[in-house]
């Protein structure tokens, strides 16, 4: 039996190796210039997502059956990782781990062919709308109505902000509650699919510091028409089927954040051995190499936690939520000390875009507070892990 696993360990290992492999071979061939280039000309990386996509690399946690790779969130954990340690982190991979579960795990079978293979090719994109001005991470205040409507289907009414990427996609995959509340004010959520184009949805964009290919919107739905075929899964049932997508979201951000580390990394490390000052590479200087090394450990934690809580969902294991959020926690600590010592190891140079760190900075720092915030997070652990009582 020890030796089984043993090769399942050393199976899983050479293939993430090659995996990797060809990720950073496809997306290095692009590279931070191109990346760089696309978001100072307010352009997305059309060439780059196509070419993902051609490769199979958009599709690999969906099942074959629907067009994708059958593989799961290990598989795509170093893909969204190596594309941003290729310099391209690709906030758009994050909302592709978000939706696809989602749909895959609580959809019908005609919602399934409709969209999982178009989401596996690339060739058909989604945005996710659940933040609301006035709740935050409470998703039990979500204020978003939808209503029944007269022949069938529903009205759909509210707000919601810091949705990306509206103006790239599809459809938007969007959370809203009932008209009842129960006695705690809270209504029964519900998931629904919705053209990007329907009548009655207003978008405005928001001005960000983030460099990323992705605009933010607040969307304004005023009695948009859904129709009966728009609902994913069991009316109000929403609440749980979310959860196939939260938890991949945190691994994919995370794993953003530790491609973004390791750039920065291999940049600072690169510059340290190149850059000479009275005949010595700074690197030989203990107060440049050692925080550089110490945010090395940091990041090399936080790839792990976020290995193993994508392996921890794709068994379905009730420890995934855990891992998954402390995953998010480390790796946005890890890269921002990652990329704060190689811009100190550049000196000026690091604040000069040319050399494709400083323009990084919101990108990681945006998921200390996105997709759920540290302090939630700290909440989740305290009370879940620690057995503390709720403090909220």
């Amino acid at each position: 039996m020890a030796n089984l696993f043993h090769s399942a360990l050393v199976d899983t290992a050479e293939h993430h190796a090659m995996l990797r492999e060809s990720v950073g071979r496809l997306v290095g061939g692009f590279g931070r210039r191109y990346f760089q280039d696309v978001v100072r000309r307010k352009e997305k990386p059309v060439e780059l997502w196509r070419a993902l996509g051609q490769a199979g690399f958009l599709g690999v946690h969906i099942s074959e059956v629907y067009g994708g790779g059958g593989s799961g969130l290990a598989d795509y954990n170093v893909i969204v990782e190596e594309a941003a340690a290729q310099g391209c982190p690709i906030l758009s991979l994050v909302i592709g781990s978000i939706c696809a579960p989602i749909i895959e795990q609580h959809g019908d079978e005609a919602l399934k062919r409709a969209w999982l293979p178009g989401l596996a090719s690339g060739e058909r994109r989604l945005a996710f709308a659940i933040t609301e001005p006035d709740a935050g991470t409470n998703t039990h205040k979500i204020s978003t109505v939808a209503r029944p409507r007269a022949g069938g289907g529903w009205l759909l009414k509210g707000q919601k902000y810091w949705t990306s990427a509206v103006d790239e996609v599809d459809a938007i995959l969007v959370v809203a509650r009932g008209e009842t509340l129960d006695a705690r004010g809270r209504g029964a959520l519900s998931l629904f699919i919705i053209p990007a184009n329907a009548k009655g949805i207003e978008k405005t964009p928001i001005e960000t510091a983030l460099h990323v290919p992705e605009a933010q919107f607040t969307l304004h739905f005023d009695d948009v028409e859904i129709p009966a075929d728009g609902l994913i899964g069991v009316e109000g049932q929403g609440l749980r089927q979310l959860f196939a997508g939260l938890n991949p979201e945190r691994v994919c951000a995370a794993a953003i954040n530790n491609g973004i580390a390791r750039y920065a990394l291999e940049k600072g490390a690169t510059y340290a051995n190149e850059r000479t000052v009275w005949s010595t590479p700074i690197g030989a200087h203990q107060g440049v190499a050692h925080p550089l090394a110490k945010a090395y450990v940091a990041v090399q934690q936080a790839r792990l936690m976020t290995a193993r809580a994508a392996e921890l969902y794709d068994q379905r294991s009730d420890a995934a939520g855990e891992a998954a959020n402390m995953a998010k926690f480390a790796a946005a600590d890890a890269s921002l000390e990652a990329l704060d010592q190689a811009i100190q190891t550049h000196g000026g140079n690091g604040l000069a875009l040319e050399y494709g760190l400083a323009d990084l900075w919101f990108v990681a720092r945006l998921h200390k507070t996105a997709p759920v915030s540290r302090e939630m997070i700290l909440n989740f652990i305290a009370q879940h892990s620690l057995g503390l009582p709720k403090s909220y």
